[in-house]
Formats: C-alpha cells, structure tokens, sequence
C-alpha cells in the first residue's frame, strides 16, 4: 500500500473524527434528552489537526508504554479541543460544541470526564496512522534499523 499524502491523511482523520463524532453526539444526546442532536461539521477541521499535531507526537511515542502514549493522547487532545474552542468563540462567536450543562467542564469547551474517552480514541489513531502511511510494523522497523 502506498502511503497517502498529507492533505489525505488530513482529511481521513477529519473524517474519521467527525463520523465518531456525529455517533457520540447523537447517542449522548439521546440518553441525555431523548431527543439526538446532530454534530457540526465544524468539528471537522479539527480533526484534521490530527495530522500536523498527532502524527508527529505518534512518531515519538512508539516503543513507549502504553500508559505514557495514553496520558499524552487523552492530555493533548483536551488541550488542542480547549483551544480550537478558544478559537471558534473568538472568530464565530461560539464553539460548535458547549459542554456547560455537565457537572464537569472547563469553560463549557472541555469535559475532563472525557479524558477516558480521548485516550481510547488516540489509541484509535495510532492505528489509522500507520494505515495511512503504510508503517512497518514496529519489529520490522527496530530490525531494518540496526542494519
């Protein structure tokens, strides 16, 4: 399989991201209200961000413990969705997203309880990463190296 460009990577994790995104919204909003609510495709071009911010953390994470690149994952997506939040309320008004009804937010942008959530959706990308670019698996990758 060849590996597929940068703005391809790009757009598979916007949407990648987005489609599980319209899923949660839609299932959460349900058990929360009864009623499903839809995902903005706004959301999209933050997901896209996987490839400039999440690769290259990837890339420096592999071979290490699972608890390290979960912790890194869960902590960097919060952060980059606080600040793609910041972003939307400066340039449009407000967010796509508004968490202030929950118990626990930070300034209605992020959940912390979501943290478990984020972890396992970073693990996710590990996978369609290196699907993306066709990686090695990391034994073959250690072998051709010590060569």
């Amino acid at each position: 399989m060849n590996p597929v460009s940068r703005p391809g990577r790009a757009v598979a994790y916007a949407v990648a991201g987005w489609g599980v995104d319209a899923c949660f919204t839609a299932l959460n909003s349900l058990r929360r209200t009864g009623r499903a609510q839809r995902s903005s495709l706004w959301n999209a071009p933050v997901y896209a961000l996987a490839q400039p911010l999440f690769e290259p953390l990837h890339d420096r994470l592999r071979g290490r413990p699972l608890a390290a690149r979960a912790l890194a994952y869960g902590g960097g997506i919060l952060a980059v969705e606080y600040a793609a939040g910041r972003v939307f309320r400066r340039t449009r008004g407000r967010a796509p997203w508004d968490y202030s009804y929950a118990r626990h937010h930070v300034d209605g942008l992020v959940r912390p309880d979501f943290f478990p959530l984020w972890v396992l959706f970073g693990l996710a990308l590990e996978r369609l990463h290196d699907v993306l670019c066709a990686a090695e698996p990391d034994s073959l990758r250690l072998r051709s190296q010590r060569r």
